[in-house]
């Protein structure tokens, strides 16, 4: 399965497949339009409160990967969406594209799921 990860501020490109946008909150000053998203995966976004202890702070990021990848493991619906994704109705699409809203294009939740994912296929 070929992930991608991308900015929802990029422009939508028709190689980017599959997009998934993975944050918890809608992008801010964006229309549903805008986004051109196949799905909106609420349910893989970090807990509220993982996500504000992480707060975008580097110093937090080495923690925040394991507490979150171990919310992931724990999540029926994110395990559930992983196999989806590696279903063969899924193989129309070249890529998934995960689209999030994070300044910060090293360090955000897109980033952990671009490796979970396929691990949980």
């Amino acid at each position: 399965m070929d992930i991608q990860i991308k900015r929802v501020y990029e422009p939508y490109e028709e190689s980017d497949g599959y997009r998934v946008l993975v944050d918890r909150l809608w992008p801010r000053g964006l229309t549903k339009a805008r986004v051109h998203y196949d799905v909106w995966a609420k349910f893989l976004a970090p807990s509220t409160a993982l996500r504000k202890a992480f707060g975008h702070d580097p110093d937090h990021w080495a923690a925040f990967q394991k507490k979150y990848v171990e919310e992931l493991n724990a999540n029926p619906e994110a395990l559930a969406f992983a196999k989806e994704l590696a279903s063969p109705a899924m193989r129309k699409y070249p890529r998934v594209t995960l689209i999030y809203a994070a300044r910060n294009e090293k360090e955000n939740e897109a980033v952990v799921l671009q490796h979970w994912l396929p691990e949980h296929e």
